[in-house]
């Protein structure tokens, strides 16, 4: 591509070829983690060739149909509908739920605190709302916070990581909206006390949000694999929404995620309406505008091509990953978890990390093309198993413990980096 005189690129005068389009792609991406191999520990999810086929394949077909206006596009706002459907038996949808289709865990957190900002501004008059929340709810309630004016108030986690409802109820007041749990919370993989929760938002007269967006597809298979799954989902009383994100443990294209409330009366304030300029009515049920079909049409197919059984399968390969990977960190010599894992999800540190540095470690890991998220408080590891690690876990624990023999050699250290960047 040509470069203007300040160094920046700019349009080709005539086009490039398709073959020297998929080359330049090539040699960009040549340095990407290869999470299709099973690479990536965050950020990637794969269920394998066949899935992804099938998945592409229908991203291509409707990438270019606009859910903006389904009237146009009939066949989105079926593929919509059905996603939703069969996306609320996990999340134990009762007859009353009603959802909508969102780009990702972050709008499903942003719109679920948006309704709870209008519809506590409509019913109580609350025109200065907070929401209470543990430290180890996701990130995006700090952004749905930022975004609609709405104060956060962070309650410090127990020793088990797990969310402090007595604690959380002390932050409560009459500008109250919103508490928050997760199922499970990220950083280190563990189910809140739903049950608890919804009980405090009852008492309270509150809405009570799940962050399933990591569990909602694994917890409910998990259950019935035989695993002692704590109530999580809408059928715990006091719960008013929940999410879960498909292009995760759903295994579907990126930008998929649904959002459930309880009722039709809470899904009313998520939406947008407004006649109020020369284009007619303009009516939008999340952040989006135009909405790419893509990412709808591959929740579908995904959906439909694995099934019940699918589903069931690959939650149990990557429990088994997960198991045998938190195994192998328990009887490490030089690491520690941090809990053990409820669900697919784990961290862990080092037990002296005055003599190893993890981030030193996941620095030694990437040179062999092996990804994984670097958090704090405190400094440690996370692995995000899906199905695709069932193949690799076992090579993956031999360099890990190869990469962390470098680092007590060589007395490296690394930096935290970010879970996110801008």
């Amino acid at each position: 591509m040509k470069q203007g005189k300040s160094g920046q690129h700019v349009i080709p005068a005539t086009g490039m070829s398709a073959q020297n389009i998929v080359t330049s792609f090539d040699e960009m991406s040549a340095h990407d983690v290869q999470w299709r191999d099973g690479k990536a520990f965050s950020l990637a999810y794969n269920a394998g060739p066949e899935v992804l086929a099938v998945a592409e394949e229908a991203y291509k077909r409707f990438s270019g149909a606009n859910a903006l206006n389904t009237a146009a596009f009939p066949s989105l706002r079926q593929m919509q509908g059905e996603v939703i459907e069969m996306a609320g038996v996990w999340l134990g949808s009762p007859t009353t739920a009603a959802g909508y289709f969102t780009s990702g865990g972050t709008e499903s957190i942003l719109m679920a605190v948006k309704a709870a900002r209008d519809q506590f501004r409509t019913e109580a008059s609350i025109t200065h709302p907070n929401i209470v929340l543990p430290t180890s709810a996701h990130a995006a309630f700090d952004k749905a916070a930022a975004y609609f004016g709405v104060e956060l108030r962070r309650v410090d986690v127990l020793p088990n990581w797990r969310a402090d409802v007595a604690a959380m109820a002390e932050r409560i007041d009459k500008n109250t909206i919103l508490i928050v749990g997760s199922a499970p919370q990220y950083p280190q993989g563990v189910i809140d006390d739903i049950p608890a929760l919804g009980s405090l938002a009852q008492r309270q007269n509150i809405n009570c949000h799940v962050d399933a967006c990591m569990g909602g597809v694994s917890l409910a298979y998990l259950s019935r694999l035989g695993h002692q799954i704590p109530p999580w989902n809408l059928q715990v009383d006091g719960i008013t929404s929940i999410s879960v994100d498909l292009h995760k443990f759903g295994y579907t294209s990126k930008g998929a995620s649904v959002i459930m409330y309880a009722n039709k009366r809470l899904r009313s304030y998520q939406g947008f309406f407004t006649d109020q300029w020369l284009g007619g009515v303009y009516a939008s049920s999340g952040m989006l505008g135009t909405k790419s079909g893509g990412a709808i049409a591959a929740a579908w197919a995904v959906m439909h091509f694995l099934g019940d059984d699918g589903y069931l399968r690959l939650t149990q390969s990557a429990r088994g990953a997960t198991e045998k990977l938190a195994n192998h960190i328990s009887g490490h010599p030089h690491l520690s978890l941090l809990a053990q894992p409820d669900a697919l999800l784990l961290s862990f540190i080092a037990n002296d990390s005055q003599r190893l540095n993890v981030y030193a470690v996941a620095d030694e890991m990437w040179k062999r093309g092996w990804y994984i998220d670097r958090q704090e408080p405190p400094q440690s590891l996370h692995c995000t198993v899906n199905a695709i690690h069932e193949s690799v876990i076992d090579a993956m624990m031999v360099d890990l413990d190869e990469c962390i023999a470098i680092v007590l050699d060589t007395d490296k250290t690394g930096d935290v980096g970010a879970y996110g960047t801008l």
